[in-house]
């Protein structure tokens, strides 16, 4: 493990400068939710899911569905990095001619299995993904990255009873619990109370890991896929704005503050990657 293990921390060390690089050339986006996620997709798409990159469709791959849509720089950077289209395509986040919109789109972007941005749908894109699975007797697994702010949305716990009285085994979800929303933190704006009881109450599998422990969450998946017949919930504690200090834990951040405090967080990210340069060839500091 311990290789895997390093592997995914250099790339999201190189995730993370995309992240932030992207927005900052653009001068639009969602930084500080892009962030908290980042550790979660370079586990998933660099040890965790049976993927194709050379065959974006392949029918036997597994589905990933990034719910929290706003949160698509940290989807564009692992699909670039995990050889779904040049890497140079980063710098066309949010721009004409560009493959790469505001929102994951399934029909520009190639790796993206579902279009999402309107918050609460892509828990029941899963579903429908992961009972598809089952109806073609297929084998794959359907991830899922939720934010914790979307489980204000109606349609989550919907989405709950129905993956429950299924006894999907094959969906696993990772809550993003940043703890912090547009508007303020979850408890301001909306107490969600005990997270871990209540998708237990609803039938999960539920997991409580560090979701910047790339040990914690590689043995999170371990453990969901050692437990059949329901679906799994990992709740990942996580941080906003992870590894960009001005950001870290901060509401505001939730979208850019400044674009010159932004650009000042690059050379130490950039100085972060350059130490995986024998993983990540030569490290890309675009």
């Amino acid at each position: 493990m311990e290789q895997g293990i390093r592997r995914t921390i250099a790339y999201a060390a190189q995730m993370r400068y995309d992240v932030v690089r992207m927005i900052e050339n653009v001068k639009s986006g969602h930084p500080g939710g892009s962030l908290s996620c980042v550790d979660i997709l370079a586990c998933l798409y660099f040890d965790v899911m049976r993927i194709c990159p050379d065959e974006p469709d392949w029918p036997g791959r597994d589905r990933f569905v990034l719910s929290k849509g706003h949160a698509a720089p940290a989807l564009y950077a692992a699909l670039a990095r995990r050889g779904y289209f040049p890497a140079t395509e980063l710098g066309k986040l949010r721009q004409i001619g560009g493959i790469l919109e505001g929102h994951p789109d399934h029909n520009h972007t190639p790796g993206v299995d579902a279009t999402t941005g309107c918050l609460g749908e892509g828990l029941s894109i899963g579903i429908g993904m992961a009972l598809a699975a089952r109806l073609d007797h297929a084998d794959y697994y359907v991830y899922v990255v939720l934010g914790d702010g979307e489980t204000n949305e109606g349609q989550i716990w919907e989405a709950a009873q129905v993956g429950a009285h299924y006894g999907l085994g094959h969906l696993v979800v990772f809550l993003d619990l940043n703890n912090l929303q547009f508007d303020g933190t979850l408890d301001e704006v909306l107490r969600p109370w005990d997270l871990s009881a209540k998708w237990k109450t609803f039938g999960w599998d539920v997991q409580d890991i560090d979701g910047h422990d790339h040990r914690q969450i590689l043995r999170a998946v371990s453990k969901a896929k050692n437990r059949k017949n329901r679906p799994h919930m990992v709740i990942c504690q996580t941080t906003k704005g992870k590894g960009a200090p001005v950001m870290e834990n901060q509401c505001a951040w939730h979208s850019i503050v400044n674009l010159q405090q932004m650009n000042d967080c690059l050379p130490k990210l950039a100085q972060e990657i350059r130490r995986y340069e024998d993983i990540l060839n030569a490290a890309d500091v675009w």
